[in-house]
């Protein structure tokens, strides 16, 4: 069978073990020989991993003279990882602090009203929120491989957003439950006037 290439982020994965084995200093034409030897990285793939390291402030770079020199060491690397998981801890909070403030919205609008509007809106709030969840978990996914135990810390605030947001699609099943009792609609046509999908369901 034929044999399944190393993705993105394993060949950067991959690339940082070369710095933090040997801790040493590299030539681009070095790492191009090094890579593919001990690492199974294709030579025509070490400048784009290696330039995407170094952007993201995972590998540091210098001239001197007419070369370029590549270093990393663990220590850069893990407060590197330690300053994203604080962006990210940060965009989790506030993605929570919005998912609260729907939720009142969502108590405050079934006081014996209807509001198609605005149950439109929040459900739109909703998609929004659960997309941007998705964004933030994959960005949490390009660190697995560097950093086991600073990535469970992104899974555990990752499983608080995860609670969050199927607390939000409880209120969702209430409130129709709620104008099926209050107006003797059907299901569908609540879901229908609301926008609400037919396979919505809690995130496992």
């Amino acid at each position: 069978s034929k044999k399944k290439g190393l993705s993105f982020e394993e060949k950067r994965a991959r690339m940082m073990e070369i710095f933090f084995e040997t801790k040493d200093v590299f030539q681009l034409k070095d790492l191009e020989k090094i890579a593919p030897k001990e690492k199974g990285i294709t030579s025509m793939s070490v400048k784009e991993i290696l330039q995407s390291l170094v952007d993201d402030g995972m590998v540091d770079t210098d001239r001197i003279g007419t070369s370029n020199y590549f270093w990393a060491f663990p220590s850069k690397a893990l407060h590197a990882r330690k300053r994203k998981l604080e962006e990210l801890e940060s965009q989790f909070a506030e993605s929570n602090q919005k998912k609260e403030a729907l939720q009142k919205s969502i108590e405050k609008s079934k006081i014996g009203r209807e509001d198609t509007a605005e149950r439109t809106a929040l459900l739109e709030e909703l998609a929004a929120l659960r997309q941007k969840k998705e964004q933030l978990k994959a960005e949490i996914d390009k660190y697995r491989e560097c950093d086991p135990d600073v990535v469970e810390e992104m899974r555990q605030t990752n499983q608080v957003a995860k609670e969050a947001a199927n607390r939000w699609t409880d209120n969702i099943f209430s409130i129709k439950s709620w104008a099926k009792r209050k107006f003797g609609f059907e299901e569908s046509r609540i879901d229908k006037g609301f926008g609400i999908p037919e396979d919505l369901d809690y995130i496992d």
